[in-house]
């Protein structure tokens, strides 16, 4: 029994027009004074376990257009840029809003029922990705329960807590130029070295592969560019093993080289992340310091 019967500001059951008045200005609200970012989700390539968590082979080939609101709006939260002694980390933290029926709309997607955890966003604005670390429902800062509950809890946004993405060779192939360029020279890349006498010339961004087949190929890439003068292909994306001696192909330009010689995945290192990943430089300086030959360093015998 509600308190007044003639004005239930609170119902429990149903949504009411002031609830979404309420939630039709909040979105406008945003559209205003927010940006636009894209919202890439997680998918997997192998199975996820379920017990520790874990996603080994993470990849987003989508990314849904929307505007989001930036709470902080005076700079990065978290704990900031420090030198440990694994190198230089960056913390940064920022914490965006989206309503929820404008999420529901844009992504069309029924397995999406919230931003998840896990998931990446990306600002053109700082030309950067952030990865969810948390969806929060029930924001308070964000209008908590205006006007009641209603139907379905009817909070009108989810705030997302995100943090600076560490590259670690996931896929981002979204299709979107202005995405997909943004993280291509992080990728890890070999180079092969091909005899003379092809033909063709490889262009970047094909599928180069090894095999009678792209559908049953022992060896498969995605071309980062391709010098004819020196013969030198350097690819991403590497999927089997390269083989030496065989016919590697373009799927998109037909260019066909006979392999030389082994791959090099060490000619060129990665520096698109060097001010969170130091590993290549460590390891570098490490090698004239320690002696790697030694089979039991800390014993006499």
């Amino acid at each position: 029994m509600p308190t007044n019967v003639y004005f239930n500001n609170f119902p429990t059951d149903q949504i009411t027009s002031e609830q979404l008045l309420v939630e039709d200005l909040v979105i406008e609200a945003m559209q205003i004074h927010g940006m636009d970012v894209y919202y890439l989700p997680r998918t997997s390539r192998d199975s996820v376990d379920m017990l520790y968590g874990e996603d080994t082979l993470k990849q987003y080939v989508t990314a849904y257009s929307l505007e989001m609101y930036l709470e902080n709006v005076t700079g990065m939260d978290g704990e900031g840029d420090f030198i440990s002694k694994f190198g230089l980390e960056i913390r940064d933290e920022v914490t965006l809003l989206v309503s929820r029926r404008r999420f529901k709309y844009a992504t069309g997607a029924s397995n999406l029922i919230r931003p998840r955890e896990g998931d990446l966003i990306y600002a053109p604005l700082v030309q950067n990705f952030f990865e969810i670390t948390h969806v929060e429902s029930e924001n308070d800062q964000a209008m908590f329960y205006t006007l009641g509950r209603g139907r379905g809890g009817n909070v009108y946004v989810y705030a997302l807590k995100m943090k600076q993405f560490v590259f670690s060779e996931e896929v981002i192939d979204t299709g979107n130029d202005e995405i997909d360029a943004q993280i291509r020279d992080a990728y890890k890349r070999t180079q092969l070295t091909l005899a003379a006498g092809g033909s063709g010339t490889f262009v970047a961004d094909e599928i180069a592969y090894q095999g009678s087949t792209l559908a049953n190929a022992t060896f498969q890439s995605v071309v980062y560019d391709f010098t004819t003068a020196t013969r030198k292909l350097n690819v991403i994306r590497t999927i089997g093993t390269f083989a030496n001696n065989t016919l590697t192909k373009g799927a998109t330009s037909g260019a066909s080289w006979t392999s030389f010689g082994t791959a090099n995945t060490s000619y060129n290192d990665n520096t698109a992340f060097e001010d969170i990943m130091d590993n290549s430089l460590i390891e570098g300086e490490s090698d004239s310091i320690i002696d790697f030959s030694e089979s039991n360093p800390f014993g006499e015998a």
